[in-house]
């Protein structure tokens, strides 16, 4: 099993195999990916993702909050960023804008970040303004209700491998935490997924009054990335449980869709 939080080299190796072999083909089954287009990722990290596209020819933009893996991304990436296929830009999404980030984007990526976002409705309904006319806008993220929703994979402790335990009452939770001395910070990372962890109903719900519409979608039984995590292979959820509202939520680990402002 690989560990991804003690080896960000490797992860960021691990982003551009996913996103070349999983995100572009479901983004690519509505929207064709052509050379030239301008692409934006939100908590881009180290620019594993964008590179898939920069690969395909495309000019990658990325928005991360944390220094220290724009600064990987500057090592790993040095090439592309010195002939101008890659820049970052370590800012809030919320404090950007098109002038800043040099234009509006054919493709906005957020992968495994929603979940982490404050206020989900007002960065979603706010990205229409980043957008070309015909541009879609890609969300990959974990049911908050799945065994593992709510990134307990980052503990420190025993408590990493053990699932749904983060749909505890928040004080039992906390209590759990402080029983297996897990570290101040990862206490304070996972709560703070406990209050913006999102399920699928509220995802749709959100997409709708934000003014978009769904034009793909597709669920996970296993995730892509536990193919590297778990040695898994990915599997597609079952097409009856992906109909049922609220147990998909429990038995799917991870969605993809793609939207795009509503006609």
């Amino acid at each position: 099993m690989f560990e991804f939080h003690a080896d960000r080299k490797k992860y960021f190796d691990i982003q551009i195999w996913n996103a070349e072999k999983y995100v572009i083909p479901f983004i690519e089954n509505q929207f064709l990916i052509k050379e030239g287009m301008r692409v934006l990722e939100i908590g881009a990290g180290e620019g594993g993702v964008l590179k898939a596209f920069v690969n395909k020819g495309c000019i990658g933009v990325g928005v991360e909050l944390d220094e220290s893996r724009v600064a990987n991304a500057g090592l790993w990436l040095k090439g592309d960023i010195e002939k101008g296929k890659i820049s970052f830009f370590v800012k809030d999404i919320y404090d950007s804008d098109i002038n800043t980030l040099g234009g509006k984007f054919d493709i906005i990526v957020l992968k495994d970040v929603i979940e982490h976002i404050h206020d989900q409705s007002k960065l979603i309904g706010r990205l229409k303004s980043f957008l070309t006319p015909s541009g879609v806008i890609y969300f990959g993220f974990p049911p908050w209700q799945m065994p593992f929703g709510g990134h307990q994979q980052m503990c420190q402790s025993k408590l990493s491998k053990v699932p749904y335990f983060h749909l505890l009452p928040k004080s039992l939770y906390k209590l759990v935490f402080k029983l297996f001395k897990e570290p101040e910070p990862v206490i304070d990372s996972l709560l703070e997924v406990k209050k913006t962890g999102i399920s699928i109903e509220r995802f749709e719900k959100i997409v709708k009054k934000t003014g978009y519409q769904i034009i793909g979608k597709t669920f996970y039984l296993i995730n892509p990335i536990y193919e590297w995590k778990f040695g898994w292979k990915p599997k597609i959820q079952n097409p009856l449980i992906s109909k049922l509202p609220f147990l998909r939520n429990y038995l799917t680990t991870c969605v993809y869709y793609l939207i795009t402002p509503s006609s």
